[in-house]
Formats: structure tokens, C-alpha cells, sequence
């Protein structure tokens, strides 16, 4: 294993944070998995995946069952973990700018293209290289000019030219459940059944710019450029990128760290990544793939206690209650369905509904939602 400390920009005098990456196995040798935890600061249970991980990297690097690169930063977001506010950790939104930490990341086709245009062939292989070269010198490129936009550079440095981007989430009270894009559905499926997963949300464009996507989408954008311009040259979808959400946040235990790893590394062996043994056959998959444009949030339309009636990863009929909304004072009683039936995979954590809060998310496959798909 090799350590690298990225010192990230000072936001202040005599203050500095940095970014650590761990790197497994051989760069140039094989494929490049890259595989991130906590994003946003207060998103833990991957960033114990990640130590589970890396122990499990550092066996197998040394027993040589490694082939390519694997790239661990289990500590995504060190400006969001040293966000503490009376007690409370407040690492979704940076404090500095008032910016989501998993928002704003270059989309880079429309950057590149002009500069790689010329220089594609019918090698698919060969125009991936090209792309990456071009990739990482478009990253390096990107002003810089607060801790934060150096924090989203250095993570685009480590990740932009990686076959696998993991990029461990969770949400409040929630199944695991998957995002990735429309394309990519058949190389994400497999690591949906090894994870087990709930629900998984396809999109070409969730909106915001999120992390996962700029690492992916500028494959198919680049597509389309290309076959707009009638060009002869065959571009892969050289990187798979997911948003894995690793249930809720108080999921933070060692058994479905343990398990959830495993399941990592399974998908690492189906894609050849890890060598020890063949990959296990692949469980069934929990839940058929989902439009993000499908995701039904059920809103408290007044304030109250919140009493869910079901346990996120439950799957509801059209009509069905997930949970009520009580008022104590007045006695109204807003009983919240779903509008089409599907899996209940988050529920929120906090049992006081204000008005208009979202209390359950639904994934439902009637894609009825247009515009930014992702939550603020």
C-alpha cells in the first residue's frame, strides 16, 4: 500500500487540512477501481467499509492477488468532518459557501471534445486513452481558488480515470439502495445483487453535477457529440460510476461493514480486479432497476409527530400508508401514501414533521418527475 497526504488550500492562516488516498496493487497494470467514503461528513457507514476494505487490500496486495489499481479514500470530505456545531456534525453543506460537498463537479464533455475530435480512431481502446489524457488535463486546468474547489480536484485527480468509481453514501433512515447512470445499468447490476441491494435509480442527468456523474456521464455525452458529427470512431462507456447508499445513518456497525466490503470485493472479483478466486454467482437482484425520475417523496402537509407505518425496503401498493403526520393539538391525522406503489427505501430520522418536510421516498417505476432529480 502506498499512502498520499494532497494537502488541500488553506482557507485561513495557520490553518491546513489534507486529503489522504490509499493505493493498491500496480497503476498501468490492469483496470483502476477508485472508491470513496463520506462525501458528506456525516454520511459514516462507508468510511467503515472502508477501513474494512482497506484491511482486506492490504492482504491481498501482499498475497498478490491484485490486478491493476484500487484507490481507497476512506475520509472523502476533512473540511465537512471538522464542521461541529454545537455538538452536531454538519457535513453535507460546506459552511464556507453554503455549496452541497457532493454538487458543482466539472462536466467535461463539452470541454474535451473539441480536443479530441481530431484524434479518434476506430480503436475504442485507443479513443479511451486519448479521452483520459484529455481528462486529466482538463482537471488539472480547473480553477482553483477556495479549500473546497481543491478539495473536489484532487478527488476528480484520483478518480477521473477510473474504469470503477464507488462513491459510499447513505441516506437518513433508508434500505441500501443504488444511483447510477441509464447506460450503465448492465455493468452496475452486478454489484446491485452483491450488495443486495433495495432499489436502484437510473438517470443520464440527475441534476447539480454530483461527483459520480462527472466521472461517467462525459462517456456517453461524448458519444452523442460524436455521432453528431458522423464521426467513424467507436467511444466506450469507460467508466462505471455509483452512488452506493449504505442504508442510514446510524447504520454504523461492524457486521454490515464486514458484509458490505465482502460484497465490494465480489464485484471486484467478477470485474478482475481481485484475482484470490473466481467471483461467487450473483444473488438474485431485490428490486428490477428504477427511473430517479420515479422517486416519489410523500410531504407532511402540516406539522406533527411522524408514526412511519413501515420499515424502509418495504415494498407498498399504490394507495397503502407509509406513515402519519399527528397533530396532538387539533387531532388531524395526515395519513401519507404512495401514489403508485413501489419500495419505501428512506425514511427521514426525525420524528417532528414541519410543514411541507419530505417524510418517505417511494421508488416507483412511473418516471412522472422532471428537472434537478437529486434533493438540495
Amino acid at each position: 500500500m502506498k499512502r498520499i497526504e494532497h494537502a488541500l488550500l488553506s482557507p485561513s492562516l495557520g490553518a491546513g487540512r489534507q486529503l489522504t488516498s490509499l493505493h493498491f496493487g500496480q497503476a498501468g497494470s490492469g483496470p483502476k477501481a477508485y472508491i470513496q467514503a463520506a462525501l458528506h461528513a456525516d454520511e459514516l457507514p462507508g468510511m467503515l467499509v472502508a477501513w474494512h476494505l482497506k484491511a482486506a487490500f492490504t492482504q491481498l496486495e501482499a498475497a498478490g492477488h491484485l490486478h491493476g489499481e484500487i484507490v481507497l479514500v476512506p475520509q472523502a470530505n476533512p473540511i465537512g468532518n471538522d464542521q461541529t456545531l454545537l455538538g452536531q456534525q454538519l457535513g453535507r453543506f460546506d459552511l464556507a459557501s453554503g455549496e452541497n460537498f457532493n454538487r458543482h463537479y466539472p462536466q467535461l464533455a463539452q470541454t474535451i471534445y473539441p480536443r479530441v475530435k481530431a484524434r479518434l480512431g476506430r480503436d475504442g481502446a485507443h479513443n479511451t486513452r486519448i479521452i483520459r489524457d484529455a481528462l486529466r488535463a482538463a482537471i488539472e486546468q480547473t480553477p482553483v481558488r477556495t479549500e473546497l474547489h481543491s478539495l473536489r480536484q484532487h478527488l476528480m485527480r484520483l478518480a477521473v480515470d477510473a474504469d470503477i468509481v464507488l462513491d459510499l453514501h447513505c441516506d437518513y433512515d433508508a434500505a441500501l439502495h443504488v444511483y447510477t447512470g441509464t447506460p450503465l445499468w448492465g455493468q452496475c447490476e452486478p454489484l446491485a445483487r452483491y450488495l443486495g441491494s433495495s432499489a436502484q435509480f437510473l438517470s443520464t442527468e440527475a441534476g447539480g453535477d454530483p461527483f459520480d456523474e462527472a466521472c461517467c456521464r462525459v462517456w456517453w455525452e461524448l458519444q452523442a457529440l460524436a455521432a453528431n458529427d458522423r464521426l467513424e470512431a467507436p467511444i466506450e462507456l469507460a467508466c462505471l460510476a455509483v452512488t452506493v447508499e449504505l442504508r442510514g445513518q446510524g447504520d454504523v456497525k461492524h457486521s454490515q461493514a464486514k458484509q458490505d466490503a465482502a460484497a465490494i470485493i465480489d464485484f471486484l472479483r467478477h470485474r478482475g480486479l481481485v484475482t484470490d478466486r473466481p467471483a461467487p454467482e450473483m444473488p438474485a437482484l431485490k428490486q428490477p432497476a428504477t427511473p430517479l425520475a420515479g422517486s416519489e417523496n410523500l410531504y407532511a402537509p402540516h406539522p406533527g409527530v411522524v408514526a412511519f407505518l413501515v420499515a424502509p425496503g418495504s415494498r407498498v401498493e399504490a394507495g397503502q400508508p407509509v406513515a402519519e403526520v399527528i397533530d396532538p393539538l387539533n387531532d388531524r391525522v395526515a395519513v401519507l401514501a404512495s401514489q403508485y406503489g413501489g419500495v419505501v427505501y428512506a425514511l427521514e430520522n426525525r420524528h417532528y414533521a414541519s410543514a411541507g418536510m419530505w417524510v418517505a421516498k417511494v421508488a416507483t417505476a412511473t418516471a412522472f418527475k422532471t428537472g434537478s432529480l437529486l434533493s438540495a
